[in-house]
C-alpha cells in the first residue's frame, strides 16, 4: 500500500529520525533512569518521557530531575552523566516503525530526493541510522550540531533543502513535534507531522501544518491532509 498522492509541483523530502522513522523511546527511558540512579533520584516512566522528549535532550535532562523532586540545579551533573550513558545505549532498545521503509522506497520510487534531519547530536544519530539500515536514502544529512542553531529555527531546514537542491515551497518536511512544523512554516516549507506526535506534551494534531499522516508508509487509508485535500489528491477520511 503506497502512500498518498503528493503535489505535482514537490522535489523533495526532508525526515524527522526519531519518533518519525525510528521508535527511539525505550532508549532514552533505558538512559535517563540511569542518570537518575547515580543522582540516587527515583526513576521515570516511558509516560513521562513520551510527553517530555520532544523538546531535546537538553529540555529532557532539565526537567526530568526536576519532575522526580530534585532541587534546581541539578542540569550540568545530569547532562555530564547522561552523554556517555547515551553512547552506550544508542539504538539498544529502538526499531524502524512499521513500514518506514516501504515508505522510503515509495518516495524515492516517485524520484524525490530525501535527506535527514533531526536535533540529534551526530555521534548519536550517525550511527542509529546505520544500524537501522536507513542509511542509503538518503542523499543528504544534516544533525543537531551541524548547523549554527536547531530546529524550531528555520535554519537547518533551509541548509537541507540548499543541500538537496530544491526550493523550501518544493519541499515537505516529516516530523513528529512542534519544533519541526515551527521550523518547516518558517522556512516556507510544507510540513506533515505524524499524528501521535508530541506538541509540547499534548498531541501534535493542533499544529499548523499542511496534513497529518499516522505514520511514514503506513498507507492511504490510514493518511489525510486536512485544508489541502485538492492539492495533495488525498480524499478527506
Amino acid at each position: 500500500m503506497s502512500l498518498p498522492r503528493l503535489p505535482n509541483d514537490l522535489r523533495a523530502v526532508i525526515a524527522d529520525l526519531g519518533g518519525t522513522m525510528v521508535d527511539t523511546l525505550g532508549d532514552f527511558v533505558g538512559v535517563l533512569n540511569t542518570v537518575l540512579t547515580e543522582l540516587t533520584l527515583p526513576p521515570v516512566g516511558r509516560a513521562f518521557v513520551e510527553h517530555t522528549v520532544g523538546k531535546g535532550c537538553e529540555h529532557l535532562n532539565r526537567s526530568t530531575p526536576i519532575e522526580v523532586g530534585a532541587a534546581v540545579g541539578l542540569y550540568a551533573s545530569a547532562w555530564a552523566l547522561y552523554q556517555p550513558h547515551y553512547a552506550e545505549v544508542n539504538g539498544a532498545y529502538s526499531s524502524v516503525y512499521p513500514r518506514v521503509i516501504e515508505g522510503l522506497l515509495d518516495f524515492t520510487e516517485r524520484g524525490l530526493r530525501l535527506a535527514r534531519l533531526t536535533n540529534k547530536p551526530s555521534a548519536f544519530s550517525v550511527p542509529l541510522l546505520r544500524q537501522n539500515g536507513l542509511d542509503g536514502f538518503f542523499s543528504a544529512v544534516f544533525s543537531g550540531d551541524v548547523c549554527e542553531r536547531k530546529k524550531p529555527d528555520p535554519l537547518p531546514l533551509l541548509k537541507t533543502c540548499e543541500a538537496l537542491g530544491s526550493a523550501p515551497g518544493r519541499t515537505l518536511m516529516l516530523g513528529d513535534s512542534s519544533h519541526d512544523a515551527r521550523a518547516a512554516r518558517a522556512a516556507g516549507c510544507r510540513i506533515v507531522p505524524v499524528s501521535d506526535g508530541c506538541n509540547d506534551g499534548a498531541p501534535v494534531l493542533a499544529v499548523d501544518a499542511d496534513g497529518v499522516i499516522d505514520r511514514l508508509g503506513i498507507g492511504r487509508s490510514n493518511a489525510f491532509f486536512r485544508g489541502a485535500g485538492a492539492e495533495m489528491g488525498c480524499p478527506a477520511p
